[in-house]
């Protein structure tokens, strides 16, 4: 059987214990170990090469996960490789059953087209720079939307330009004559023919997305299909999805029926009908919407980022695509697969019951100060005492900080992220910034640990505080 080495600190000694011994039966034998430090956060790669010296009889050492430094190194030093656990300790059996499950993120089967709306507006360099951002969400192919009755003079510059890049490149437009010129400067795709526009195809190069002639109108749609597979070209076809309340859910059986007459079909669902036109939060919209194109085997999704609440689809497309995939090749549901699109709440929020807290807090015999937060509210706790509050400002007058400016702002900052946490029902952990999933802008590494197996994934360091709090409260 496995042996497992756990480092921790004095505080949460205890703690891990109780929750490996809670596991039993385990898969693996374990021993918990503390470095002669008080908070396990605070563990460094440097320091643990400094004080661990036996690791004999061990297959691996698992450290916590806000644990800084190289560890693949530090593994390479203590000859047994060295893991990051999860950030908190109650979340191990999670941590474990994802890492026994080993389901790959990197995978999908739905390419992402994302749609550059005001094309026509923009400049060639403001089209190129809006494609490079979407690119780097995730998107496969730059759709260039062609606006009603708005001319676009530099169609062609846009479409080469992109095409240098390394681009794949759709027109998007009703006018057969714009159509005609982006597939004649070299678009990879053209959304959209009907079974009146299908000569088009006969014209140019570019692979078709074809319509029906009316969104309720599947006999043209199958019409056009036909047509399409006599000629044996390629193509995808698009039913067309309509918003809430008119029509979405005939639409959906629209796909349905469309994927049960042409099983091997290639499919385009464009989404941007139901996410820009529903005040909702987009990363569940998005999820749902992922959740029936992976079931029907959809080929391709067009999106857009038009208004200020879907600014962020494509990235959630991106999370929610590879998701989708994962869950329906694994047959199981889409559960502790990620937690990327889960921006506004957290399955497991207060981790830690107000008992649990105040054991801990008994324990502290230093004046600097913890914040945690449980069902009860927001709990703050030094050497001096003990306080809960749901409202921050409940708090200060028993902090004692009217003349320590710095520390005063530090745990201003804190408070307040712990109230939206607590209010929200999100995990809220002491000097780290909340975390909102796809919703927010993050680091390189962190959109790869989106897509890396659960038990390789890591958080990136906190920015450092400022110098003169940084001898305070640290946890």
């Amino acid at each position: 059987m496995e042996r497992i080495l756990f480092l921790t600190g004095r505080l949460a000694h205890h703690s891990l214990e109780k929750v490996l011994a809670g596991m039993a039966p385990a898969p693996f034998e374990w021993e918990v170990r503390e470095l002669g430090l008080q908070v396990a956060g605070l563990m460094t790669a440097d320091m643990i090469q400094r004080r661990l010296h036996d690791v004999a009889g061990f297959d691996r050492v698992l450290v916590p996960g806000r644990c800084r430094g190289d560890l693949v190194a530090l593994g390479a030093h203590l000859g047994v490789p060295v893991e990051r656990g999860p950030e908190e300790l109650k979340d191990l059996p999670r941590h474990f059953n994802r890492a026994a499950r080993a389901v790959d993120l990197s995978r999908y089967d739905t390419r992402i087209f994302a749609e550059i709306v005001e094309a026509p507006q923009l400049g060639v360099d403001g089209v190129l720079a809006r494609a490079r951002e979407l690119r780097a969400c995730g998107a496969d192919v730059i759709d260039l939307g062609c606006l009603p009755e708005t001319p676009f003079p530099h169609l062609e510059d846009c479409v080469a330009a992109l095409k240098a890049e390394g681009f794949a490149v759709s027109v998007d437009s009703l006018n057969p004559q714009e159509l005609l010129r982006g597939g004649r400067a070299g678009a990879d795709y053209l959304l959209s023919l009907s079974l009146d526009s299908l000569w088009i195809a006969d014209e140019v190069a570019s692979t078709p997305v074809i319509i029906p002639r009316e969104p309720s109108d599947e006999a043209s749609l199958h019409a056009a299909v036909e047509t399409m597979l006599r000629r044996g070209r390629p193509f995808l076809a698009d039913a067309i999805l309509d918003p809430i309340p008119f029509g979405l859910l005939a639409s959906l059986c629209r796909y349905q029926r469309l994927r049960e007459r042409y099983p091997e079909l290639a499919i385009m669902m464009g989404v941007g009908n139901v996410t820009e036109l529903t005040e909702a939060d987009t990363s569940g919209i998005n999820a749902v919407l992922f959740g029936i194109a992976a079931e029907l085997g959809v080929a391709a999704v067009l999106t857009t980022e038009v208004s200020g609440h879907a600014r962020r689809a494509v990235r959630e497309a991106d999370v929610a695509r590879r998701v989708m995939h994962a869950a329906r090749e694994t047959r199981s549901l889409p559960k502790g697969l990620s937690d990327a699109l889960m921006t506004v709440h957290d399955k497991r929020p207060f981790p830690d019951s107000p008992d649990e807290i105040a054991e801990t807090a008994a324990a502290v015999r230093d004046p600097n100060f913890r914040v945690q937060v449980s069902a009860q509210g927001l709990h703050v706790y030094n050497r001096d005492g003990h306080h809960v509050a749901a409202d921050p400002f409940a708090l200060w007058p028993k902090l004692g900080l009217e003349d320590d400016g710095g520390h005063a702002f530090y745990m201003g900052v804190e408070l307040a992220r712990a109230e939206i946490a607590w209010s929200l029902g999100k995990r809220y952990t002491q000097d780290q910034p909340l975390a909102w999933g796809c919703a927010v802008e993050r680091a390189a590494e962190d959109l790869l640990a989106w897509c890396a197996p659960a038990s390789t994934k890591t958080r990136r360091a906190p920015a450092q505080r400022p110098e003169s709090v940084e001898d305070k409260p640290q946890t």
